[in-house]
């Protein structure tokens, strides 16, 4: 405990004390100033200012106290961490402007309220501030997903108690790092070697394996136009399936081949709303089917991006698609088109009310061959990344236990 003195508006000065605790973390170094003065009520509101004293003759510390005093009382609020601070109650003391975006939550209605309460409609064992905190479970460097109702983070998290200088426990801490677009080049790295590797074999047995199933489907047609002139009913039958498995094979062949880089890309500066426009026939036809209804929301002059035409389509007939098929009782497939003209970049939303993705599963729904499908190839997805990969855009998924949201994001074309 430090001897302090603390000048009022009035002028007037006042003794106080004042405790040092510092928070240590990988991601930064941090000391938080707890002065000690039930005289006043803020800080703030009396004009206090600090000025500290010499204890037991050491003045030389009293340069470097304001030093720490200064940087405490900004690194919350500026630092570009997200910074959590809970006392011994498990209330929230303070919490950095970062922390609040990631969580989803206003600062100015979360103060002093208990954590529970705060994230009262999130389940306890997916909240990221734990109550084991207080008992004294250390985290370093901790990778852990976080979804709020708009996006979804990855953060590498530490924390830790905060002691007094007797070794009483006053709190906890929960300092993290935002490495969202780290671990998504990071994937998207991963996932591009692994469909280019898929590519390079397609590309290489795709004419190998249509060829014997062309002359198969040939003789077929033969046989089944022979059986249907016979009437003989259950051999047309069987020759009818052997067909449909044949064109079945011929599909998935055809996944392979985008799964290398097309050969006849045409990019060109187009209109996403065209583009949406154009593939909405289709995609309602499809909702008919599932007793879907599909909700559109387009932007007045929406800037122009560079991408192949027939490949932006395919995109968004493949993601809508996804989307119907899973809301088996029905619904609203919501497409929305967003601009950022920060980021300089167009979004489109799509948005389903199906009974969403399990968190366990999220992460590998971008990866070939990965399908919940029950005659999936667990290649659309992929494919659809590939494309969109191919001219600067991203793709993304949240869900978060009802329906799921695709952002497909993508640059303005060069003025």
């Amino acid at each position: 405990m430090a001897a302090v003195t603390v000048r009022t508006a009035a002028g007037i000065l006042e003794p106080a004390r004042c405790r040092i605790y510092p928070l240590e973390s990988s991601a930064a170094t941090v000391y938080i100033l707890l002065l000690d003065y039930s005289r006043l009520c803020t800080c703030e509101e009396h004009g206090i200012t600090i000025r500290p004293r010499e204890v037991r003759g050491r003045s030389e510390r009293a340069g470097e106290l304001s030093l720490l005093q200064q940087f405490s009382g900004t690194f919350v609020k500026d630092v570009n961490l997200g910074v959590i601070l809970v006392d011994t109650q498990f209330r929230l003391v303070d919490i950095s402007e970062l922390a609040c975006t990631v969580l989803g939550i206003k600062r100015s209605l979360s103060i002093n309220r208990c954590v529970d309460d705060i994230f009262q409609g999130v389940p306890k064992e997916h909240q990221l501030i734990q109550r084991t905190l207080l008992d004294g479970v250390l985290v370093r460097n901790h990778a852990v997903s976080w979804t709020n109702d708009r996006q979804r983070y990855e953060l590498l998290m530490d924390s830790s108690l905060i002691r007094s200088g007797t070794g009483e426990i006053v709190g906890a801490y929960i300092i993290f790092k935002d490495v969202t677009n780290l671990r998504s080049l990071e994937q998207q790295v991963q996932r591009s070697d692994r469909l280019a590797m898929i590519g390079q074999i397609a590309a290489g047995t795709a004419h190998e394996i249509r060829n014997p199933l062309t002359s198969i489907k040939g003789f077929l047609q033969v046989l089944n136009r022979t059986f249907q002139q016979n009437g003989m009913e259950r051999e047309e039958g069987y020759t009818d399936l052997m067909l449909a498995e044949i064109d079945r094979i011929n599909e998935l062949v055809g996944e392979f081949l985008l799964l290398s880089k097309p050969k006849h890309v045409s990019y060109d500066k187009i209109d996403v709303s065209a583009v949406l426009r154009d593939i909405l026939p289709i995609i309602n036809n499809q909702a008919v089917l599932h007793n879907v209804t599909i909700h559109y929301e387009s932007v007045y002059q929406i800037p122009k991006i560079v991408a192949d035409r027939e490949l932006l389509k395919q995109v968004f007939i493949n993601l809508c698609k996804n989307g119907i098929e899973a809301m088996i009782q029905g619904g609203t497939l919501t497409i929305i088109e967003r601009i950022e003209y920060r980021e300089r970049k167009v979004h489109v939303d799509i948005q389903d009310a199906g009974p969403g993705i399990p968190a366990f599963l999220i992460d590998k729904i971008f990866d070939p061959f990965f399908t919940t499908k029950e005659n999936g190839t667990g290649l659309g997805l992929s494919v659809c990344q590939r494309i969109i990969h191919d001219i600067g855009g991203s793709v993304r998924v949240a869900s978060k236990g009802y329906g799921t949201t695709f952002t497909v994001s993508l640059p303005f074309a060069p003025e």
